[in-house]
């Protein structure tokens, strides 16, 4: 337990943030998920859209600090190259 009066209020703000980090990351890994069930299923409408919306959360969690900017642009890069490959299938089939 904290002995000092900034110690316990260090505590409180690091608990907060916690449950902020903890929400924003839950939102984006299920963002990432529908779009990895487009992709499994080849709807390709669908997993562009997804795309889209992963970008931004993404964008915002690098912009936030939630994740550090090279992180979401290795992610954003892999993703891509998972809907770029499914494309390609759908236009040799």
């Amino acid at each position: 337990m904290p002995h000092t009066k900034s110690a316990k209020k260090r505590l409180v703000q690091s608990f907060a943030r916690r449950e902020r980090n903890r929400h924003v990351k839950s939102d984006l890994r299920t963002q990432i998920k529908h779009f990895l069930k487009a992709i499994k299923e080849e709807n390709l409408d669908e997993a562009r859209t997804n795309l889209r919306l992963v970008y931004k959360k993404l964008d915002k969690c690098a912009v936030r600090r939630y994740l550090h900017p090279n992180t979401a642009c290795r992610y954003k890069s892999r993703l891509t190259k998972r809907v770029n490959a499914l494309a390609q299938t759908k236009m040799g089939a």
